[in-house]
């Protein structure tokens, strides 16, 4: 995978912006750079598939947690809460990663026209939201030629969504395709809390009762809860108060808002119940937190 690490390494370094993320023209593709061990880093993650190029980083859903670095592939197939740092990374030699957004139609269209016996049999243990296995041989082929077509900027409108489909079908037919092809399930439970989790996105600011969410996966509330928990492994009241924390931290560390502004801005009536519930899931009051993470940038 040498041409594609310096693919990755040349489109990172000419574009990356202040967080390391540099986008591509072909939606959906992104590389992630790096040049030191990172702090703590809180996220709902989107379905996604991540090639790791050099580097090292872990990744943490409740209580399970992964380890992997150069030729390993994390895949993410559900909107699930992560805490995630890159381990190993320095200048030079920086983390590098490659990172395709998963598309629940491509999914769709895919899974129906594959035999099942193209989509690699797994147990109920194997469909875990978060999975890390080496990268085959396909998906590096395909990443490479999405690469390249960087360089012919008038291919991508005709060859970018070829590839990327070709890049889903190969993820589909290797060691990660039951746990993704759950994504493209007609009116499955993933697609339908997906719609409710899109709401919850768009509006986590607001009040949103679980009424409207059930309404929007098409399911009564208790069974809502129910699904919600088991694609997520947080309630939607959870779920909502993780992305309006992380909007508020953001906003502290990114923006420089003060702690009382952030919390308005995300939702909250009261100060000090943000203050509680920021420290029960970053560890630290909101002030506290903020100087802990510009201590080392400063430093350096």
């Amino acid at each position: 995978m040498t041409e594609l690490l310096d693919r990755v390494r040349r489109h990172a370094e000419a574009h990356s912006d202040e967080a390391g993320i540099a986008r591509t023209p072909i939606p959906g593709l992104f590389t992630v750079r790096a040049a030191a061990a990172s702090g703590l880093i809180y996220d709902i993650s989107r379905p996604l598939a991540c090639l790791v190029l050099q580097g090292g980083k872990h990744v943490a859903m409740g209580r399970q947690g992964f380890d992997f670095g150069a030729g390993e592939l994390l895949v993410i197939t559900a909107d699930v809460p992560t805490v995630s740092r890159i381990t190993r990374a320095s200048p030079a030699v920086p983390y590098l990663s490659l990172v395709l957004e998963l598309s629940p139609a491509i999914v769709a269209e895919l899974s129906g026209r594959m035999q099942a016996a193209q989509i690699a049999a797994r147990s109920e243990c194997d469909l875990a939201p978060v999975r890390v296995e080496p990268t085959e041989a396909e998906v590096a082929d395909v990443a490479l030629r999405l690469m390249r077509l960087l360089d012919r900027p008038a291919s991508i409108p005709v060859l970018g969504d070829q590839l990327v489909r070709e890049m889903h079908y190969w993820l589909l037919a290797g060691r990660h395709g039951a746990a993704i092809r759950r994504l493209g399930w007609p009116d499955g439970q993933a697609e339908r809390i997906g719609r409710a989790v899109a709401v919850l996105r768009a509006e986590f600011a607001r009040p949103l009762p679980v009424e409207r969410l059930a309404a929007t996966a098409g399911m009564s509330p208790s069974a809502f809860h129910q699904h919600f928990r088991a694609v997520t492994s947080l309630s939607p009241l959870q779920f909502q108060k993780q992305l309006r924390l992380i909007e508020a931290r953001r906003m502290m560390m990114a923006e420089g808002a003060p702690a009382s502004r952030a919390a308005f801005a995300v939702g909250y009536e009261s100060v000090p119940q943000f203050t509680r519930e920021y420290g029960r899931l970053f560890g630290l009051p909101p002030v506290r937190d903020v100087k802990a993470a510009r201590g080392p940038a400063q430093a350096a």
